[in-house]
């Protein structure tokens, strides 16, 4: 059972800890996960984000997986390959930060999408250190990659 406040304490962790260098980050929280950005609420279609996803869409789950990292979610998929394809143009400089379980591709569930994310295969959802451990680990992708996000 997915304890309600999971998210919201994710949330605490990004708040608190997130770089300011971009400018005040910007955070969608929901019970199943917590979205993050910088600008204006138009430039969320880049984001980064934690959440829970279902295990058919989780290779390797039982049950279920979370999913960390960074979204590509424009409407057109050539704007969501662009956007992939600058970070993935500075690999070299990520990577040895991020590690392999950084995974740069389709979008999980959503083919026209983009992702730079890991899955967690079937996390115990009532483990007590759980939300930090997301927190810490979306911030890593937070400071890693927005660097590398500029044109």
């Amino acid at each position: 059972m997915l304890d309600t406040g999971l998210f919201e304490q994710v949330g605490e962790v990004v708040r608190g800890a997130a770089p300011r260098d971009p400018g005040e980050p910007r955070l969608l929280v929901r019970r199943t996960g917590v979205k993050v950005w910088y600008g204006s609420p138009e430039s969320a279609r880049e984001h980064y984000e934690a959440q829970i996803i279902d295990a058919a869409i989780a290779p390797g789950a039982r049950a279920h997986a979370v999913e960390i990292g960074f979204h590509a979610e424009h409407p057109k998929e050539a704007d969501n390959d662009a956007a992939l394809g600058r970070l993935r143009a500075r690999e070299d400089r990520w990577r040895p930060a991020l590690g392999e379980d950084a995974v740069a591709g389709p979008f999980l569930g959503r083919d026209s999408w983009r992702r730079l994310s890991e899955t967690w295969l079937d996390p115990d959802l009532a483990d007590p250190d759980l939300a930090f451990d997301i927190g810490v680990r979306l911030v890593d992708y937070l400071r890693i990659l927005e660097p590398h996000r500029a044109t």
